[in-house]
């Protein structure tokens, strides 16, 4: 499993001309979701995001995760995250999990963040959708479990 984060000021997502999800500061996570990814992968994950330290303390340093800055997650699908990349000129996704299964460990991570008490907004998941953020810093982390 795979997270892109960015940490933003904002960030939106829109489907059929409707937000769908929609944050202040926080962090945009990009999900993709690999056929071997379990329960136990998404746990770790999901404490991994929301535990990382991306997020300014008082002297500039990064030591401060998404909850202790009061900020939001805004969890987007992206199976393209599981693109094998290193042949060719196309990209091959023989390594990203099925659709069903997908989604099914997609809306877990959301619950895991949910009942961790993060707010969290989301995408539609296998939908076509327009992301839009500002990048605070810009600060992007890519994370496996």
């Amino acid at each position: 499993m795979i997270a892109l984060i960015q940490r933003v000021t904002q960030a939106s997502v829109t489907v059929n001309e409707q937000v769908t999800g929609r944050i202040g500061k926080g962090l945009l996570v990009l999900l993709g979701v690999e056929h071997q990814d379990d329960e136990a992968t998404v746990a770790k994950l999901a404490h991994k995001v929301m535990h990382y330290r991306v997020f300014s303390d008082e002297q500039g340093k990064m030591n401060l995760n998404v909850a202790q800055v009061g900020g939001s997650l805004l969890v987007v699908s992206q199976f393209t995250l599981a693109a094998d990349t290193s042949r060719g000129l196309r990209p091959s996704f023989s390594s990203a999990a099925v659709p069903d299964k997908a989604d099914e460990l997609y809306q877990a991570f959301i619950c895991y963040c949910r009942d961790a008490g993060m707010q969290v907004e989301t995408g539609s998941f296998a939908a076509d959708m327009q992301v839009a953020l500002i990048n605070d810093g810009p600060v992007t982390f890519s994370l496996q479990a």
